[in-house]
């Protein structure tokens, strides 16, 4: 019997010697952000992030040039999309579609094109384009799929500057030192952001990082924030005394100007 198990210990060790290793990145991405925390206050109009990094290499880099892509999400929420039609001289709701989960805020900045630097397969797995990012759920509308409204709601929101395409925005020097400046809208909604980070190389994501940034009410709006979603009685009271306040005040100040 000792004479198998010694046996049998040898089998082992030779069958995991004969094991491949596993295979090292022949390159990777080391990353930061120039802040991983943004205060909304009463004066809040906007902030930046600063993505920056460099590509870490083990071995030679091929001939193929290397992109970056860079992503900021904001929280999904669902949402409804109406499309509205003139009957008999009025406007009127007539169709709809739900979206399982929109982004409230999205940014995409990349080295070059996304059509060059991506492919459709890789779009697929890691949900990088806008289209992608985006769920729709539901019955089909009378003209067709959802495709309309998605396309509708893509152009309202980046007409309002929540959601944006930043081809070309990703500065890559030496194809080894890269940084992308991310402009983050006045009205954005609480909560993490995620920030993510993709090497591609000949169109395949070859490595790929992930990040957080909070977003959170400070001061005065966190006060209100709170009261709206604990104690909405008090706080629908002193808002209808804030607008009261607000035109006594205006009144008072026409009068003033009149005299």
């Amino acid at each position: 019997m000792k004479w198998l198990a010694h046996l049998h210990g040898v089998t082992c060790a030779a069958i995991l010697a004969l094991l491949p290793l596993p295979a090292l990145a022949v390159e990777s991405i080391v990353a930061g952000l120039s802040q991983n925390r943004v205060s909304i206050t009463a004066d809040f109009d906007g902030s930046e992030i600063l993505v920056y990094g460099a590509v870490k290499r083990n071995a030679p880099a091929p001939d193929d040039p290397i992109e970056v892509i860079i992503t900021v999400e904001g929280p999904a929420t669902p949402v409804t999309i109406r499309k509205k039609d003139r009957r008999a001289g009025i406007w009127i709701n007539t169709e709809a579609v739900e979206v399982d989960a929109a982004p409230s805020f999205y940014a995409v900045a990349t080295t070059g094109p996304l059509r060059q630097i991506l492919t459709e397969t890789e779009d697929l797995r890691h949900r990088i384009t806008l289209p992608r990012v985006i769920r729709a759920v539901g019955a089909a509308t009378e003209d067709g799929g959802p495709d309309e409204f998605i396309d509708a709601m893509q152009r309202i929101r980046l007409s309002e500057s929540r959601y944006k395409v930043l081809q070309g925005a990703v500065e890559l020097t030496e194809q080894t030192l890269f940084r992308a400046d991310i402009v983050l809208p006045s009205n954005l909604t609480e909560g993490e952001y995620r920030v993510r980070i993709f090497l591609t190389r000949g169109g395949r994501v070859v490595d790929a990082q992930d990040r957080v940034v909070g977003v959170r009410k400070e001061g005065l709006e966190r006060l209100l924030f709170n009261m709206s979603r604990e104690q909405p009685l008090i706080y629908g009271l002193l808002s209808l005394l804030m607008a009261a306040g607000a035109g006594w005040a205006a009144s008072a100040g026409f009068r003033i100007l009149r005299s």
